[in-house]
């Protein structure tokens, strides 16, 4: 059998080198050989290695693999050769292409067989099994069994070992092996015994097993014939696949070998291009600082800061590692910290120049590249509060223009000695209305200037700043398109594509020759030098610099500002929107401050001014001139700004306060002296007051200019007429409706006063009532004046006066209620209180001529006797006071309050007649007394229906009787 199996040299190869090698199996778990570390770890290459000896060539004898006596468990033996006992026991993993099979699979097959088995079985208990054992066979059998039982059975446990202690003490007792005293001879006999009992154990296993053997030698050699066939069938395989691997060579040499050599020239040939491009790069890149100065020299800041960035940048990500390059990236830094300094310094100074040049009135920007260039340089490092400095600047200039202002003021009034007077407040205080005036004016004019300038450098700061917010919106939205379509290296590419000026270096971008026109779009932004070339001669190829170019412009982009002034924005702007938003505001919120500046300084202005009262004692012209201008200025200022700063409107409301209240008090003061002098006569109405009347009838409230050519050629007249009326007044009447207009027109000029100017002219209104009513109806004249009496013409003149007043409060009322807000309509009571005193008043003043009537009728009446002759004293008495009373109000009264007035003294006088005629038992019986008393009546009607205007008056004198019962 061995010699069967053993190897015999065959040829591996026709070349000179060839070898030979053992024919046949392969082992199946080969231990590990010594040799190349190639071959012990990788597997052979059908195409380099088919003519290599590897270990997959080696094999081994098969009974010998078979028969390992080291192991216990030969039938594992071919498996746990090499991998151990505990190989053939490892869980298998479940293949993926193989479905889990579970019972329910055999569910059908079983219900099929079910049946079938149950036939069999009935078939099996009635038919007798057919005897196809050999009785002789199973003698032995029998007989091997019963002698195998002979041996104990501690020597067929699977775990049987003598190690184990317990083991080797059942096997080889001590008992059979001790020597003391005297026992000698029978232990050598126990101890031979158990020698030959073993021995005839281990007999009885060989015979055992040289039977078996017998029994399954047909089997074994069946399985030897079958290995020879296998190896056969194995030779023929190793015959194709040599075959197979010779073709795959050649295959390899003629298809294989050219195209890779090819493909290893063209990556050797990018590589030395990858080398040339970071050689140049490196060269570029030593150029950054002489470039950066050249550029801080004509205060580029964004290109130097762009360019520091970059080559930060490829410092980073290209030249990373580069020891020539280990300080520059720390250098560059506190370059960068100084351009932060230059560039802080340099907006500072901008702010002095632009806020400091004369106020023209031009507001031009100053210098807006410049302008913008700063902005962009501090927003790229962050400098957000950049403004403050600004802001600083606007209070200092604020603060000199004042200052200015007087200087030159002061400088040209002769009455000022500016030597003898130091202090400019002083000198200020010195100066008349006029020219304080003048310099208000002025100083107005100049803040108004410098508020446009303010705002129009602080737009263009704002529109850099929305430029570079739009600009991160886009940036944005293109991001997924970019990383979509560009290549891997087209970041780092674009950013190359800058430093090099496509393919050359920036020491030569400085040399002769500008921009042509199609480069200039792409570098000249982020390249702030004048002069430069798009590529060199040693550029790499025409195509490379195109693409350069267009990479660059993927990262840059165009805008304008509201000044014209173009600008490129680079992504490395990198500002959240809340931050950019916020920059925006903080400046919106500085024109608001400077705003507030003007209007601080100016209330400054005025309070140095108004110390010595000096506003309070301008007269009212003098007072509405300057609210104008300011209320001018304010309104100018929140048209420029957007926002009403309320400090200087404040300052003009409390100057406007202390106005009205000396307003008021004077014209009070003026209405008490012309009421305490008033003689309560008709007064002449000079045409200025007609004029004034006049004005006011289309509802408009106006006070009319003063015509004194016109005036001195026209005569007083007699009666104010007033919408067709005529109104009998008094001097101080003409003058009060004169205040009254004055005060209308006072808030037309000042709106800020409206509420106080209505408050004061209600208590204006008031107090003439009041007084009025003292002077007339009180008899207070009598003292103040010196008047005699109060006549009915003075009650009447007065009633009139005051119907004059009620008439104008109606159009007074509409005049402030169009200057009112909503919320302060309940202001507007205050009229209608006043319109309820004055009828009140009115009504009175009708009552006192009634009763004066009354007394004289009862005085008269109560001495009445009905006697001859006819008509009696009494009567011609009555009718001739009658005449009087008629005579003092008819002219002064309009004839509808004459008829209404003389009905009720008519009644009053038929009441008291009645009484009298009650008392004197007069009836209406037709008797002589009764004829007496009709022909008195009747010249009483005569007489009372002759006045003018009377004559249609119904007396109804039939009450005068009493009624019969």
């Amino acid at each position: 059998m061995a010699s069967s199996h053993s190897s015999s040299p065959v040829p591996q190869s026709n070349s000179s080198d060839a070898f030979f090698k053992k024919e046949s199996l392969p082992d199946v778990c080969p231990k590990e050989p010594t040799g190349n570390a190639a071959v012990l770890h990788d597997s052979p290459s059908l195409v380099v290695d088919q003519q290599r000896w590897t270990i997959y060539h080696s094999k081994v004898n098969l009974p010998a693999a078979l028969n390992d006596p080291r192991l216990a468990k030969r039938e594992s033996d071919f498996f746990t050769k090499t991998w151990g006992v505990d190989f053939v026991d490892t869980e298998v993993t479940p293949s993926f292409y193989l479905p889990q099979i579970t019972k329910e699979h055999f569910a059908l097959y079983q219900q099929e067989i079910t049946p079938r088995e149950k036939v069999h079985e009935r078939c099996k208990n009635i038919c007798t099994p057919k005897d196809t054992f050999d009785r002789t066979l199973l003698h032995t059998h029998d007989k091997s069994r019963t002698d195998l039982e002979q041996v104990p059975k501690i020597f067929m446990k699977p775990d049987f070992a003598l190690e184990d202690s317990l083991t080797f003490n059942a096997v080889l007792p001590w008992s059979h092996f001790s020597t003391a005293g005297g026992k000698g001879n029978r232990d050598a006999a126990s101890s031979k015994l158990l020698q030959e009992k073993l021995s005839h154990y281990l007999d009885i296993v060989e015979v055992n097993i040289a039977h078996q053997i017998s029994l399954r030698s047909e089997a074994f050699f069946h399985a030897m014939t079958s290995q020879h066939e296998l190896q056969d069938y194995l030779r023929k395989t190793s015959q194709a696949v040599k075959l197979l691997r010779e073709k795959i060579s050649k295959i390899d040499k003629v298809m294989c070998e050219g195209s890779l050599r090819v493909l290893r020239l063209s990556l050797t040939r990018n590589n030395c291009i990858k080398a040339y491009n970071k050689l140049k790069l490196m060269a570029t890149v030593h150029q950054t600082q002489p470039t950066v100065q050249l550029l801080l020299s004509t205060s580029e800041y964004v290109g130097a800061l762009d360019l520091i960035a970059t080559t930060q940048e490829v410092l980073q990500q290209e030249l990373q590692g580069i020891h020539s390059f280990r300080h520059l990236g720390s250098q560059l830094c506190e370059l960068e910290k100084l351009i932060d300094k230059m560039m802080i310094a340099e907006f500072s100074t901008y702010a002095r120049n632009d806020l400091n040049r004369p106020l023209e009135d031009d507001c031009q920007i100053l210098e807006e590249e410049r302008l913008v260039s700063l902005v962009f340089g501090l927003l790229k490092q962050r400098k957000l509060n950049f403004y403050e400095i600004y802001g600083d600047e606007m209070i200092n200039t604020a603060k000199n223009i004042i200052k200015q202002c007087v200087v030159n003021t002061v400088s040209q009034i002769e009455e000022i000695d500016t030597e003898v007077v130091v202090k400019l407040a002083d000198q200020m205080r010195m100066m008349n209305f006029p020219q304080w005036f003048d310099l208000l004016k002025n100083i107005f004019s100049k803040f108004t200037i410098f508020l446009k300038r303010v705002k129009a450098t602080l737009n263009t700061i704002r529109s850099v700043v929305f430029l570079v917010l739009d600009k991160n919106q886009k940036t944005r939205d293109l991001e997924d398109t970019l990383q979509k379509n560009s290549a891997k290296e087209s970041l780092v590419d674009s950013e190359v594509a800058y430093l090099t000026h496509e393919g050359m270096f920036i020491s030569d971008a400085f040399g002769d020759g500008e921009l042509p026109a199609g480069a200039a779009d792409s570098a000249s932004q982020r390249n702030t030098s004048p002069n430069s070339e798009p590529c060199s001669s040693d550029s790499v190829s025409e195509p490379e610099c195109t693409t350069d170019s267009s990479s660059s412009k993927e990262h840059t982009s165009s805008s304008v500002t509201p000044g014209g002034v173009e600008m490129m924005i680079g992504e490395d702007m990198k500002l959240t929107d809340l931050e950019l938003v916020r920059l925006a505001n903080n400046i919106q919120e500085l024109l608001y401050n400077a705003s507030d500046i003007c209007h601080d300084r100016s209330v400054k202005f005025l309070m140095a001014r108004a110390k010595d009262g000096f506003l309070e004692k301008l007269n009212s012209n003098e007072f509405v001139t300057l609210s104008r201008l300011m209320e001018g200025f304010i309104l100018d200022t929140e048209q420029i700004c957007g926002r009403k700063s309320m400090s200087l409107r404040g300052a003009l409301q409390s100057q406007a306060n202390r106005f009205v209240n000396r307003f008021h008090e004077e014209r009070k003061t003026k209405l008490s002296l012309l009421l305490d002098n008033e003689r309560w006569k008709q007064a002449e109405v000079p045409a200025e007051f007609q004029d004034l009347v006049d004005s006011v009838s289309d509802g408009r409230i106006f006070l009319p200019e003063k015509k004194p050519t016109a005036t001195e050629e026209r005569k007083p007249a007699e009666f104010l007429i007033v919408e067709g009326q005529k109104y009998a007044t008094v001097g101080t009447v003409l003058l009060l409706i004169r205040i009254i207009l004055e005060y209308c027109q006072c808030v037309d000029n000042i709106p800020s006063i409206t509420t106080d100017m209505l408050t004061r002219l209600s208590d204006l209104l008031k107090y003439f009532n009041s007084r009025s009513c003292q002077l007339v109806l009180g008899a207070g004249a009598l003292q103040v004046v010196g008047l005699k009496t109060i006549t009915t013409k003075n009650l009447a003149l007065s009633s009139r006066c005051l119907q004059l007043i009620v008439h104008y409060i109606p159009i007074i009322r509409a005049h402030f209620e169009a200057r009112l807000q909503p919320k302060q309509f309940s202001m507007l009571r205050h009229f209608d209180h006043i319109t309820k005193d004055y009828h009140d008043h009115i009504a009175e003043i009708s009552a006192k001529l009634v009763a004066i009537m009354d007394s004289l009728f009862d005085k008269l009446l109560s001495k009445y006797e009905v006697k001859a002759p006819v008509p009696s004293a009494c009567f011609r008495n009555i009718c001739k006071q009658m005449a009087k009373m008629h005579e003092a109000i008819y002219d002064l009264l309009p004839e509808e309050q004459t008829q209404m007035l003389f009905l009720r003294i008519n009644a009053s006088y038929k009441l008291h007649l009645k009484r009298q005629l009650a008392h004197l038992n007069v009836v209406n019986d037709g008797g002589p007394l009764n004829g007496l008393v009709t022909s008195d009546v009747a010249f009483y009607t005569g007489n009372l229906q002759a006045l003018k205007g009377l004559n249609n008056l119904d007396l109804n004198m039939a009450e005068i009787w009493e009624q019969k019962r």
